[in-house]
């Protein structure tokens, strides 16, 4: 196919590139009308022909795209780069470490696994808020985080020069995907003068807020990235494509937020899991590049793949503002001009699957929770909300507490408000690390007095159901937007003005995106108005969103087990599921930056903020959330300082030596890397030493674990704090690791030992073969002895109550079959590797349910493991209660085809009865990949043939 053409570049030369035009004139008449991110892919398809993992046939599918019956082809996808951050870049890692030890191994040169496009790491997700409420807190918090983190980075800086495409931008940067939208997106990339679109995937489920800057990609598990470092197209069956028509604007006092829950309920409730979203009309326009990103950020939480805004004159001005030079910015714009790209899509250019319509107009103040993202609530409406859900059971999203337990109130004593007392700072650390230690009490400046425990005075407070114990404004979703970043430091210094402060059992903090957002809220004088109230900065990464909120304050644990109590966070993020905030605060909900203020100034989410005064000033007058909230014009008279092109030169033009204890940092050399068996934080996994998967019948199985709707990654492989009493508290205990050091499961993915024992262990999971009890337990079926769990379990029909577990060791020494089985929605949430992971390492062959998401079923089969869903989904009812069953899957023996039947043979009490299931192997390549025993030994196997 002749497509290759030329263009003029930012540079004045002649630059070549794959022309989409040139294409269509060779029998491709529609190809204009097809949406805009289709064509992006397309360009990729056409401009990697090889005749081998791609074909002109692969070009010719997609350029006869069809909207309204897309088909059932696959589309191999070749990303320009890749980006990862920490807590999926350092396993990421480990896995591409053990590959090239499996290389030697087979007499190969260790260099032959190396990253075929740029990988970018960003560590970001390692920062916890220890300390907040304090100017002292950022110091502090980066202080512990490089001494429980200093494995992990000597490892990162390993990799940096072991492979010649891997960079890492280090810790106190900023959030991944923030850097990638102001820093590291380039909009237009090229080589050998030849110039293509900036395309990618990332290890987060949130890369989709590129999407905002009309870059074309989304998160997939680390499993798929590795593949796609390694010169493996990113396969996916042809999406269908849903747009949405934006027009209208938002009314005076609606934010960016309240239009992004808005979308996430209505995508949700429309169902869009695997699809393209595309958002075109004047409204979409009209949009900001900030407020872009803010909706294309939560296309996870509405289940897409991706939330595409097309490139046009606002992309090229935030390129411009964000300190991209000159001529890039006229090189992406000349680029998209020449492939017809160019521009916001009116009503009627492009052809979509299904057309949504969304008037901005209609849009009012909102949160989502009080446990998922698309479950928006009117802010009005809160309070009732939360009342409700007080006494609803817990199958219906409440609490499942009794009306009399409504009015309880615990009285509190503390020695400092919420942010102080978070144990001591030397306790908090790894032993043997005594360098960190004498830094952090020498090479410091002395804290300010606000530090010492001796400069308060005894705090008598009350917790009530309904209090708020956490308030952050934090992760990606709302921090890189300045609109609703200034909106809360402007509603800040009004309450200031008014005399209000925050109860001192709110703990609060603010986690910048990048440092650009310190700069322009300096720059505006918002900085001081945040701190006077408690939101000083914490830290530059990923915080209270990913449950690196750190620890409440024991007296506020102590009363909230006391009372049972429904307490609250308010956060400025995208996600709120179960235990993922903080163990111990039930009700999370999703909100904007003014409204965390708002909200942490009331103290309590059982109100109506339009109608009920949010404090009172120091007269006893009553202030209502009207009275602080900024006006459009008082944001837009601030907006001139967040979008200066030379703060972001300067802020990332140093981003290798910005921050001095990376530096300090060593890591070893060599090609390969030398494993010490005695870390707690990497180890060499063994994906390489036995093999999985494979096309053969699933016979006596028995479930590891029976589980509900909306089973999230977060659930299966939790991120948060480890209990000293679960599998992993006990073997980190048991190899020297003392409590206060085990950090996070985030931090420790590098380590499958402690991952493994992770899996199924949030303490909100609920299996349904224990019955009213939350956590990772199940019944034990086989004949070993296993250890009795940590709390009383019922025994269910003979069996021994254990952890998920020992239970698996316990089934794999007995050579019986596990598997899992889910229902709708399995696996929604982070694109967590180490939940397909940990699950192989279970032991599990296969997972059946209604539904999966996206990202978890193609990591399943990443690892080997088989996807399936019932045919009929009223088919779960029939097995999600019979504790006593085993199970076949049969049909699945011999040569495996996508998408094809198999069936589900269930034995219990006597009865047998069969139902029918579907593969979900949807494409050949995922039907090789499993044959493999997963996308590891199948690439290794390429690479090395």
């Amino acid at each position: 196919m002749d497509t290759l053409r030329t263009f003029t570049t930012g540079s004045g030369t002649d630059g070549k590139f794959h022309s989409l035009p040139a294409l269509a004139e060779q029998g491709f008449p529609n190809l204009s009308r097809l949406p805009v991110s289709i064509r992006i892919v397309l360009e990729s398809v056409l401009r990697n022909v090889d005749g081998r993992k791609v074909t002109e046939d692969d070009v010719r599918n997609l350029a006869n795209y069809d909207a309204q019956n897309p088909g059932d082809y696959e589309i191999p996808f070749t990303v320009a780069r890749i980006v990862l951050q920490d807590f999926t870049g350092v396993p990421l890692l480990v896995d591409i470490a053990a590959m090239r030890d499996a290389a030697v191994a087979r007499g190969a040169d260790a260099s032959k696994i190396e990253p075929l496009v740029p990988v970018d790491l960003v560590v970001d997700h390692s920062v916890q808020v220890d300390f907040a409420g304090s100017q002292m807190a950022l110091d502090r918090n980066m202080q512990i985080e490089f001494i429980r983190n200093r494995e992990r980075y000597e490892f990162l800086k390993w990799g940096q020069q072991a492979f010649d495409t891997f960079s890492v931008v280090p810790p106190g940067i900023g959030i991944v995907h923030q850097v990638n939208l102001e820093y590291l997106a380039k909009g237009v990339l090229s080589k050998d003068n030849v110039f293509y679109p900036d395309t990618l995937v990332g290890t987060d489920s949130h890369t989709t807020m590129i999407n905002g800057l009309g870059v074309v990609g989304w998160g997939v598990g680390g499993i798929e990235a590795e593949a796609g470092m390694l010169g493996q197209p990113v396969t996916f069956l042809v999406p269908e494509v849903v747009g949405v028509y934006l027009h209208g604007s938002l009314a005076e006092g609606v934010t960016a937020t309240d239009l992004t829950l808005r979308v996430t309920e209505m995508l949700r409730a429309h169902g869009v899991v695997g699809k393209f979203v595309e958002f075109f009309g004047p409204g979409a326009e009209a949009l900001s590049l900030p407020d872009r990103a803010t909706i294309a950020n939560m296309a996870p939480e509405y289940g897409a793949t991706m939330g595409f805004f097309p490139v046009d004159a606002e992309t090229i001005n935030y390129l411009r503002g964000t300190g991209r030079s000159e001529e890039l910015c006229t090189t992406v714009e000349n680029y998209y001009r020449a492939q017809g790209l160019f521009g916001i899509p009116a009503k009627g250019d492009c052809d979509y699957k299904d057309l949504l319509d969304l008037d901005l107009a209609t849009i009012v103040p909102s949160v989502s929770g009080p446990k998922r993202p698309q479950d928006r609530i009117d802010v009005p409406d809160l309070g009732d909300r939360f009342n409700a859900l007080f006494t609803a059971s817990t199958g219906d999203g409440g609490f499942g507490m009794s009306a009399d337990q409504r009015d309880t109130v615990i009285p509190v004593k503390m020695p400092e408000p919420a942010g102080y007392a978070v144990g001591s700072l030397l306790e908090d650390t790894d032993p043997g690390a005594e360098k960190d230690k004498a830094e952090m009490t020498t090479n410091r400046p002395t804290p300010e007095p606000i530090l010492a425990k001796e400069a308060f005075d005894p705090i008598d407070t009350s917790l009530r159901h309904g209090s708020i114990l956490i308030a952050a404004i934090t992760s990606c979703t709302n921090t890189s937007n300045p609109s609703v970043m200034l909106a809360a430091g402007l509603l800040a210094k009004k309450a200031n003005e008014r005399g209000l402060s925050i109860a001192p059992y709110v703990k609060t903090s603010l986690g910048p995106g990048s440092r650009v957002v310190t700069d322009y809220l300096d720059a505006t004088g918002l900085t001081k108005e945040l701190d006077q109230l408690g939101f000083e900065t914490v830290g530059y990464g990923c915080t209270t969103c990913i449950g690196n909120s750190g620890p409440l304050h024991p007296a506020l644990e102590n009363a909230v087990k006391e009372g049972n109590l429904v307490c609250a966070s308010v956060l400025s993020g995208n996600r709120n599921f179960e235990a993922r905030i903080h163990g111990n605060i039930k009700s999370n909900f999703l909100m904007s930056p003014p409204l965390v203020v708002a909200y942490a100034l009331a103290g309590r989410v059982d109100l109506d903020l339009t109608s009920e005064p949010l404090g009172r000033d120091p007269d006893g007058n009553p202030v209502f959330l009207k009275d602080l909230w900024p006006s459009q014009a008082e944001i837009r008279a601030q907006l001139e300082a967040a979008l200066k092109p030379e703060v972001y030169s300067k802020l990332y033009g140093n981003v290798d030596t910005a921050n001095p204890k990376w530096g300090e940092i060593d890591g070893s050399t060599g090609d390969t890397y030398d494993w010490d068996d005695k870390s707690t934080y990497v180890q060499s996994p063994p994906f390489f030493e036995t093999k999985v998967g494979g096309s053969e019948d699933i016979l006596n199985a028995r479930p590891l674990g029976i589980f509900g709707d909306s089973v999230t990654t977060d659930h299966i492989s939790p991120a948060g704090a480890i209990k000293p009493t679960s599998p992993a508290g006990k073997y980190l205990l048991e190899n020297g690791v003392e409590k206060a050091s085990f950090n996070s499961y985030g931090a420790r993915r590098g380590n499958d030992r402690v991952m493994t024992r992770g899996t199924f262990a949030n303490v909100r999971i609920k299996n349904l073969l224990c019955p009213g009890i939350e956590g990772g337990y199940t019944q034990f079926f086989g004949t070993s002895d296993v250890p009795a769990p940590d709390v009383e379990i019922a025994a269910v029909d003979g069996a021994q109550p254990t952890f998920i577990y020992d239970a698996s060791m316990a089934y794999q020494m007995e050579n019986t079959a596990l598997i899992v089985i889910g229902g709708e929605d399995y696996g929604m949430g982070s694109s967590r590797d180490w939940a397909a992971k940990g699950t192989r390492l279970l032991g599990v062959s296969a997972v059946v349910t209604k539904s999966f998401e996206r990202i978890h079923r193609s990591n399943l089969i990443g690892m080997g493991v088989l996807p399936l869903n019932f045919v009929d989904k009223a088919d779960y009812e029939k097995v999600k209660g019979l504790t006593d069953a085993t199970f076949d899957i049969t049909g699945i023996a011999g040569e495996l085809k996508p998408m094809q039947a198999a069936t589900l043979v269930v034995r219990s009490g006597g009865n047998t009865f069969e139902i029918p299931l579907k593969v979900r192997l949807d494409t050949p390549a995922e039907v090789d990949y499993y044959n493999a025993g997963g996308i590891l030994p199948y690439v290794l196997d390429q690479i090395l043939a």
